[in-house]
């Protein structure tokens, strides 16, 4: 098969940006353009993402650097300023956070806590006037998401969602083929997000802190679906949540989730979501052929093929997290509208909750 070439694949992301700038999820970057070549970024919260991903993706990065940390554990807090040479007066805690806002080499407070958390940290860290980013899902509920995004309207910074699949090229070359309609209409898609979860007393097993899969690898299906039809759903025709192992995951929590989302024109969209199985691929059923990406979603090896061609762009971990920040970096700086703002991390935690309702009264939901 002909491969889609490099050439092509980065002038689809260059032209990523211009079309964002008509996206109705777009969101101006509104403080002035800062006096630095690079944005001093503060992670909060130090667990696995942070720590094997993001910190070692932010030594890679040209637009922005790590300045800072927020963790509750002092040891932690101890390690990773010998690690990163991170000068006392840039670590903080949960109780002298605000404080953040005195800080002027922190420009970014990049919120990678539990669900439950999103909102308090991303309110608290807009009123320092301090640009947010803020890892998925979003939150636990529209009514969270959108206090987050007034928040930081009020308190003139931006939002950015931490989807990072829609900054890499491979997402991008499907998008393209799908919404020039390069093989024709969509007729459906199905798509599949999940691993083998063996942790059993992670905030992902506690509904409080925001757990469940819908939330955690679910927002990866409901996106497959969503950039798999350049469309928005219409309703939630179908939706069972179930758990493999009760005694994990407790009173209804989900483990495995599976939906059918409705879409304009009649296309249907079937997903799942299993912190159970290893699952991830994307299959975009369009008029004339198929798009089938496998995997679709992970951290590197994303790759696909259609009738057009081969679809593999590599990289090596961590450049998706690296690419993802300095894109947001970058818009800050230019003062342009973010890839994924605030308006896209709520728009999934519609259908979530649509998903979940449909779930639990067997009834087809309008989103």
């Amino acid at each position: 098969m002909k491969k889609i070439s490099r050439r092509h694949t980065l002038k689809t992301i260059s032209l990523g940006t211009g079309i964002s700038l008509f996206s109705p999820f777009s969101l101006m970057a509104c403080n002035p353009k800062p006096a630095k070549d690079k944005l001093g970024v503060a992670l909060v919260g130090l667990g696995y993402y942070s720590t094997d991903l993001l910190a070692p993706a932010l030594q890679q990065t040209k637009h922005c650097y790590l300045a800072g940390i927020v963790t509750g554990t002092p040891s932690k807090a101890e390690d990773w300023k010998k690690k990163y040479n991170i000068p006392d007066k840039n670590i903080y805690n949960y109780q002298n956070f605000d404080t953040i806002a005195n800080n002027p080499d922190i420009d970014v407070v990049y919120v990678v806590l539990p669900p439950s958390m999103h909102m308090e940290y991303t309110i608290r860290a807009a009123k320092a006037g301090k640009h947010v980013w803020c890892e998925k899902p979003m939150a636990v509920t529209v009514e969270e998401c959108q206090s987050m995004i007034d928040a930081c309207k009020e308190n003139k910074v931006s939002l950015a969602i931490g989807y990072r699949c829609q900054h890499e090229p491979n997402t991008q070359a499907f998008q393209d083929i799908v919404k020039n309609e390069k093989l024709g209409k969509v007729i459906g898609v199905d798509c599949a997000a999940g691993y083998r979860e063996n942790r059993t007393n992670h905030w992902k097993q506690k509904r409080e802190m925001g757990g469940g899969v819908i939330y955690d690898m679910g927002v990866y299906s409901i996106q497959g679906a969503r950039l798999g039809t350049n469309m928005e759903p219409i309703a939630i025709e179908y939706a069972k949540v179930y758990a493999e192992r009760p005694e994990i995951y407790k009173d209804g929590l989900g483990e495995v989730v599976e939906a059918i989302l409705e879409f304009p024109n009649g296309v249907m969209g079937n997903i799942k979501t299993s912190f159970f199985e290893n699952v991830n691929y994307l299959n975009i059923q369009c008029e004339n052929g198929a798009i089938e990406m496998s995997p679709f979603q992970a951290y590197a090896g994303n790759k696909g093929k259609s009738p057009l061609g081969e679809i593999n762009f590599p990289y090596e971990v961590p450049w998706q997290q690296a690419n993802q920040m300095d894109q947001d970096a970058l818009a800050i700086m230019e003062n342009r509208p973010l890839l994924v703002p605030g308006e896209e991390g709520l728009r999934d935690i519609r259908i979530v909750e649509a998903i979940l309702e449909s779930a639990a009264t067997g009834k087809r939901v309008l989103i």
